[in-house]
């Protein structure tokens, strides 16, 4: 995600405004609501894998939503730079990371899914870490092929999930790939703002499904 100065330096006040209150939204929505996901999987689940997977879920949107606050709400020509990379690299990491409790759950199986996501996550932050802006167009069809990963999952990872769960994966997969388009229509007032709303509806759908799957989806045989 770019930056207000990066993508039109006359952008107003209003519009810094608003997205600066869609980011803090975000933010204290994520910090209460990944600690009590954790507490119901670790009530609700068993295995210890699905309250490691869900930890790494937690962590990965707490850090996407907050370098992503820092770098498009403080304006700082010493941190920019910094804070653009973490950005960047945080939603590769957002992305591997809500894959990883589907992927870690009983009847699953498809570690070879959950190493190509982690290791497209790894490319992907190096690339950005060396040059944000160069990467562009390569970095955002990573980011599609990543969020997409259901797609290509195979029946093990799908047939383990509740058809609920499923369908509120396209759903969030959906609205991320809508978002794109506001994110990428960089003279339309206000799409930075759009662009960040369409995130955290994004991730709301895909917290709700990981929620009900956790507490819905198959149990482990004892």
């Amino acid at each position: 995600m770019w930056s207000f100065a990066d993508i039109r330096p006359d952008y107003s006040r209003a519009e810094r405004v608003s997205d600066g209150i869609v980011h803090i939204l975000g933010v204290t929505s994520a910090l209460v609501a990944v600690p009590v996901l954790i507490t119901v999987t670790a009530q609700n689940r068993s295995e210890p894998e699905a309250v490691l997977g869900v930890f790494v879920y937690g962590v990965a949107l707490v850090l996407m939503l907050t370098f992503s606050a820092l770098y498009n709400m403080i304006e700082s020509e010493r941190w920019a730079d910094l804070l653009r990379r973490l950005d960047h690299t945080g939603i590769y990491v957002k992305i591997a990371g809500t894959y990883t409790p589907f992927l870690l759950l009983p009847g699953v199986q498809a570690p070879g899914l959950l190493i190509g996501l982690w290791s497209s996550a790894t490319l992907g932050s190096v690339l950005k870490l060396i040059d944000p802006g160069r990467f562009r167009w390569f970095g955002l069809a990573l980011y599609l092929m990543m969020g997409w990963a259901v797609v290509w999952a195979g029946q093990s990872m799908l047939s383990a999930l509740t058809p609920t769960v499923v369908w509120l994966i396209i759903a969030g997969g959906s609205v991320y790939t809508v978002g794109v388009l506001f994110y990428l229509c960089e003279q339309l007032p206000f799409h930075n703002t759009i662009w960040h709303v369409f995130v955290l509806a994004g991730s709301a759908l895909f917290f709700i499904a990981i929620y009900v799957q956790i507490l819905f989806g198959p149990q482990p045989v004892v």
